[in-house]
């Protein structure tokens, strides 16, 4: 995948905030894309006490969900962990993984915000733009904004409302299960972002992409070398 670079990542948090706010003007929350054939999860965990980053993608067909393609990229931890910062944390080394991968997706599941974020600039939406592919973010907790009580029934879902405005939805993949919260993240709307995460989540409350990152991104290493802070990238 053609990755862009357009700034630094050692920054201070007053850098970071002017970043988000000059980046997500370039942010599409439309449907812009053709056939979907492939979809990746992204994911990251963490080694060493935090001081290495370990991301982690992984590329489903979409019609049975099964891999085709995974990849993990380690870098050191170079921003501290700041709500609402997720993306300076994470971004770097995602972005490693995302250009090893052969298997280019076609749409990105990412663990964590879209625009369901304060400026509107989550992790979803700085991986989309940056690496231009269609972006879903999929967060397992709220951030902000409210929503009404949902139904107990698979698919059921309700609008996630910020200051006045739609950022999101609180979407209840598996009965009797707390509902993850979908929001765009980059050329994909709030309705088929819903759709293409029910379409990847089957008996389980996480899609299926999700998954399987969050498998490579938080399992164990596969082998002491691998696991080496020195060294920072890594095919599986």
């Amino acid at each position: 995948m053609h990755i862009s670079q357009p700034h630094e990542w050692v920054l201070t948090a007053e850098e970071a905030i002017a970043i988000q706010q000059s980046l997500r003007k370039e942010i599409v929350t439309t449907d812009n894309f053709d056939t979907i054939r492939h979809v990746a999860g992204v994911d990251v965990g963490f080694e060493a006490d935090g001081t290495v980053t370990r991301a982690a993608v992984a590329v489903l067909n979409l019609d049975d969900l099964q891999l085709q393609d995974r990849a993990i990229a380690r870098r050191p931890t170079t921003f501290p962990y700041i709500p609402g910062f997720l993306s300076f944390r994470e971004v770097p080394a995602v972005l490693d993984a995302l250009a090893k991968i052969t298997v280019i997706p076609d749409l990105l599941l990412c663990d964590g915000q879209g625009i369901a974020h304060p400026r509107r600039f989550g992790i979803a939406c700085h991986i989309g733009l940056l690496a231009n592919v269609p972006t879903i973010g999929v967060a397992k907790s709220l951030l902000v904004g409210k929503h009404a009580d949902l139904g107990d029934d698979r698919g059921s879902w309700q609008p996630l409302i910020h200051k006045g405005e739609t950022i999101g939805a609180a979407l209840r993949t598996r009965p009797g299960t707390k509902p993850l919260y979908i929001s765009p993240g980059h050329r994909v709307s709030l309705e088929t972002a819903i759709a293409y995460v029910m379409r990847c989540t089957t008996k389980y409350r996480l899609p299926e992409t999700t998954r399987h990152a969050h498998k490579l991104a938080s399992g164990p290493a596969i082998d002491q070398q691998e696991a080496a802070p020195e060294q920072m990238s890594l095919d599986l």
